[in-house]
């Protein structure tokens, strides 16, 4: 009798909770022309900070002024002097971040509901502690 009593309320607790749709992702984040869209857009701004002269900041942390040839340095040819086929690899990383981006995005999506289920634990829980405190305007004797 008292088994049921006791599970009798988690049952009827929890029956709102399998109801309720697992959360997902929007399905734009989800869908892959978005994945290419943002892979483009990495791409750009990369391209964009290869293409950032930096020879006068390299000579001015030196002390001492810039050469000519300096002031047209880029990141991309200090890249370059430690890679000669820095652009090859950089073209080939490019191209892979597309795809990884679309699995992680289908990997959130099938652990976002396991994650939100387990956030909603952690919750109740620390609801649960909190309720348990003791007033701190209670009398102390």
């Amino acid at each position: 009798m008292r088994k049921e009593l006791l599970i009798l309320p988690l049952l009827i607790g929890a029956s709102p909770a399998f109801a309720q749709p697992a959360p997902q992702l929007p399905p734009e984040l989800t869908d892959p022309a978005t994945a290419q869209r943002l892979a483009g857009a990495m791409q750009a701004v990369s391209n964009a900070f290869l293409n950032m002269r930096v020879g006068d900041i390299q000579a001015a942390l030196e002390g001492r002024p810039a050469t000519p040839a300096e002031r047209n340095m880029t990141v991309r040819d200090m890249a370059r002097r430690d890679d000669p086929d820095f652009d090859r690899h950089f073209e080939h990383n490019m191209a892979k971040v597309g795809p990884t981006m679309q699995r992680s995005m289908q990997a959130l999506n099938q652990t976002l509901p396991v994650v939100m289920h387990d956030l909603k634990d952690v919750q109740r829980s620390l609801e649960r502690a909190v309720a348990n405190l003791p007033d701190p305007t209670y009398p102390n004797r």
